[in-house]
């Protein structure tokens, strides 16, 4: 799957691997819900660093379209909460 990190780029993620970033998705949601701004720092920042891991980086040049669009790392709480569909930011 094609992901975008707004501001940096895309990456091809296996799909064997959307169990680890569903589970800090749900936990990024969960922090949202709650208000927790240091807690929904800290996960985005893991899961944009899970993505940035796991997936292979697309050529600059490359123009693929995304399956899934991920927030920059300096994005507010209101800025994701708008990105946010019912099942967070990776749907399944």
């Amino acid at each position: 799957m094609i992901v975008r990190i707004m501001g940096e780029g895309q990456l091809d993620v296996a799909d064997g691997h959307f169990a680890e970033l569903n589970s800090l998705d749900d936990e990024l949601l969960a922090e949202m819900e709650g208000g927790d701004e240091a807690g929904f720092r800290r996960t985005l920042g893991a899961l944009l660093e899970a993505v940035r891991r796991l997936g292979e980086p697309l050529p600059d040049d490359a123009l693929e379209p995304s399956e899934l669009i991920l927030p920059a790392p300096d994005a507010t709480l209101d800025e994701v909460r708008e990105m946010l569909s019912d099942d967070g930011l990776i749907p399944g």
